[in-house]
């Protein structure tokens, strides 16, 4: 089995794989707080006893494979598989093989996150131009080609993050459940926050995603994935050609895979 984790801003999104590649079945998924500060016994103990109470043998992990976009915990969660796992992890990051060719200016800027993402799209969806929006703790585009550019992309802040904003910022305003509303007037502040924070991301979705279209693909219409925690928020918009909340889980997938085939 095959230990698959995302370290996000927030959270770290996990999940256990088993069976090749292509055709791997996720047996198991579970999200925890990413907070700076943590040590490798807690993140290591997290990961067992969650193993544990979803009747999953630890001893069953063989491989354990991760990206992060926060630094400081990717040296906690290596010694924690080291320690807790007796793996040695494979850290998707700068220099590894990833079939993409990428056009940012500096290629060390680009999040590891975003590349698994790219790595997976570019496998499921073979020889078609792609965009790539994760609704995460930020909301991040990517532009894909055909022949696997990495083009660069747009990113915005994301559902949780703009409305803790408004609830920190204003003297009224509280916290509120993100959902997907049916009609954008809002009769309540509830209501009317809601309505504000899903019919406005819809909105900035939409533009930018046609923006992408038009100056990266000259407006033919490239194949949209969703993907990220809210992203299936938005199915019934019919934004999203297709929705894989687990992408960059089964990039890390492939990524270990490349890295196997070149060791041969």
């Amino acid at each position: 089995m095959i230990l698959s984790l995302d370290v996000g801003n927030t959270q770290i999104y996990g999940g256990v794989f088993d069976g090749p590649l292509n055709k791997e079945k996720m047996l198991l998924s579970f999200r925890r707080s990413s907070k700076q500060g943590s040590s490798s016994d807690e993140v290591g103990i997290f990961l067992r006893t969650v193993l544990k109470e979803n009747n999953i043998d630890p001893q069953q992990i063989t491989q354990i494979v991760f990206c992060s976009v926060v630094p400081e915990v990717i040296y906690s969660l290596r010694g924690a598989c080291q320690k807790y796992f007796n793996i040695t992890p494979f850290i998707l990051q700068a220099g590894v093989r990833t079939g993409l060719k990428i056009k940012y200016r500096n290629p060390l800027e680009v999040g590891a996150d975003r590349i698994a993402n790219s790595i997976a799209a570019t496998h499921l969806f073979p020889n078609k131009n792609l965009v790539l929006v994760d609704l995460g703790t930020a909301t991040t585009f990517c532009a894909v080609t055909a022949d696997k550019d990495y083009l660069g992309g747009s990113i915005i802040a994301g559902l949780k993050l703009s409305m803790e904003s408004l609830e920190a910022k204003t003297a009224k305003l509280p916290s509120v459940e993100i959902v997907s509303r049916e009609q954008v007037l809002g009769q309540s502040t509830v209501e009317s926050l809601q309505s504000g924070l899903f019919y406005g991301h819809l909105g900035a979705m939409r533009e930018i995603i046609n923006r992408i279209s038009n100056e990266c693909f000259r407006g033919e219409k490239p194949h949209v994935i969703g993907t990220g925690g809210f992203s299936s928020l938005f199915d019934k918009e019919k934004i999203f050609d297709s929705i894989i909340p687990d992408l960059v889980l089964k990039g890390n997938l492939i990524a270990l895979a490349m890295q196997q085939e070149t060791k041969k």
